[in-house]
């Protein structure tokens, strides 16, 4: 009972916050900065250690520059995504421009419905958030949901502002059968980390074995619907832009592996440019190989 209290004083502080001016609460993540970093050390050593294995070749002085680029990264990015509580239409296709819209168009013209797949780079929240006030098919986003379920309505209370719809990871599959006569775009969050006993496939990526989710590929293959990549880029503080690029028109004419292997390059190729803006607090590598073979 008190947790549930504590959640809901939690969430109307959030609301509140939501309503301050964008430029004010610019001010405040430049302020969080600091203690977040310097005093509380918020996940500091998973963010070290990952960024450490991924830039064997980079001295320690490289690091702590990414490490702290990350953080005030991280800090805009807990501000904006409370700012989606309250954010308009008008303010966000402002602050987040698509780029290559006619990859997705001429799907569309033609009635084909698309996959489209991106990673926890820049501010994904904002991007999904856009995606159904600039392009026209019906939009579902899978996710993994909270485990606070106040937190949780939260989320999807934002998430679902302007339209999109947002699908449990494990109801994909229902959803992909029960519109499968509709125009949708279906969006993945393809480097989330697979559950240990489900992992099937492994891969290099950030010079390390990585354990991926096959989810995006296995339904292309199933629905052989064309693959999109949103390649979100940090333009300046609280602006976005996001590239779209083809992963591939025909899944049916992929080799195995090949729409994973394709996803992961464009993410890898953004990270190595700018690597301040991917979520290094998240645990990616907690499982090994050897520990899966096991």
């Amino acid at each position: 009972m008190i947790k549930k209290s504590f959640s809901y004083i939690g969430i109307f502080f959030l609301n509140f916050l939501s309503l301050l001016p964008t430029s004010l609460l610019y001010i405040f993540a430049a302020l969080l900065y600091y203690p977040l970093y310097y005093v509380l050390g918020y996940r500091k050593k998973v963010v070290r250690e990952n960024l450490v294995k991924s830039f064997p070749n980079k001295n320690i002085e490289e690091i702590i520059k990414i490490e702290k680029a990350f953080y005030k990264h991280f800090t805009r990015l807990v501000i904006e995504t409370i700012k989606m509580a309250s954010i308009s239409k008008e303010e966000l296709l402002k602050r987040v421009k698509f780029n290559n819209l006619e990859l997705i168009e001429k799907h569309v013209k033609n009635g084909q419905s698309i996959l489209a797949c991106t990673g926890h780079y820049c501010n994904w929240e904002w991007g999904m958030l856009a995606i159904s006030l600039t392009l026209c098919p019906q939009s579902y986003v899978i996710f993994k949901p909270i485990n606070n379920q106040l937190f949780n309505s939260w989320f999807y209370k934002m998430r679902t502002r302007f339209g999109n719809r947002f699908i449990a990871m494990k109801q994909t599959l229902r959803m992909l059968a029960s519109t499968k006569n509709e125009l949708t775009m279906f969006c993945f969050a393809n480097d989330q980390t697979p559950v240990g006993h489900q992992i099937q496939y492994w891969l290099p990526f950030l010079n390390q074995r990585t354990p991926v989710l096959l989810g995006l590929e296995k339904v292309a293959l199933q629905t052989n619907r064309p693959v999109i990549y949103f390649k979100m880029k940090y333009i300046k503080n609280g602006y976005y832009e996001v590239d779209c690029e083809t992963i591939c028109d025909d899944p049916s004419t992929t080799a195995e592996y090949q729409i994973t292997n394709m996803s992961f390059n464009i993410l890898e190729n953004m990270i190595n440019e700018n690597p301040a803006y991917w979520l290094w607090s998240h645990r990616r590598w907690k499982h090994s190989k050897q520990e899966n073979a096991g």
